[in-house]
């Protein structure tokens, strides 16, 4: 049986198989994210890599520690969209691939990769920094009875169970600091 090792932060550790690769990466995004973003990307990009290392079997035990971290960085970018220009902070996806030394079209595959093996998509609240989740509407958009509907406006017992559901990042009314 794989013994995990759990982290600092409190979240489940990360199995001792995939742990050497996933400290790589996690070394290379945090200082990616240092120099070039914010660190609330790169509490996002280490959550992305415990999820990923977590996987069974985990995907991060094959291929290059530097193609990962691109890939990890690209995600949450994309899902934030940091290619856009009236973001804070803004780059271009093509920037976080020469950044790392790896070819575009290396970094955008393995980026699809992660994306589809895990079911991200845009709008996506678990990968999205604070402040697109407070502006963005359609992470409040959610289907009651058979009607679309902002879940800030529905009755808190409903809100309860749409984030117990996982269909809201949290109840408005207990919002998070």
């Amino acid at each position: 049986m794989t013994r995990k090792v759990n982290s600092p932060e409190g979240a489940p550790g990360v199995p001792e198989a995939a742990k050497p690769a996933h400290d790589a990466i996690v070394a290379l995004t945090d200082t990616f994210c240092r120099v070039n973003l914010t660190f609330e990307y790169e509490t996002l990009c280490r959550k992305l890599a415990g999820v990923l290392a977590r996987k069974r079997p985990s995907p991060l035990i094959r291929g290059k520690s530097t193609v990962w971290a691109c890939a990890v960085v690209r995600v949450i970018g994309w899902v934030n969209f940091l290619d856009d220009s009236d973001q804070t902070p803004h780059l271009k996806l093509t920037a976080i691939d020469k950044a790392f030394g790896v070819a575009e079209s290396t970094g955008q595959g393995k980026a699809k990769a992660i994306r589809e093996l895990l079911g991200i998509r845009q709008f996506d609240f678990r990968w999205m920094l604070r402040q697109q989740v407070e502006k963005c509407p359609m992470v409040w958009m959610i289907e009651v009875n058979g009607f679309t509907v902002d879940a800030r406006q529905l009755p808190p017992e409903v809100q309860e169970e749409a984030f117990r559901k996982g269909l809201i990042p949290y109840v408005p009314r207990e919002k998070p600091v």
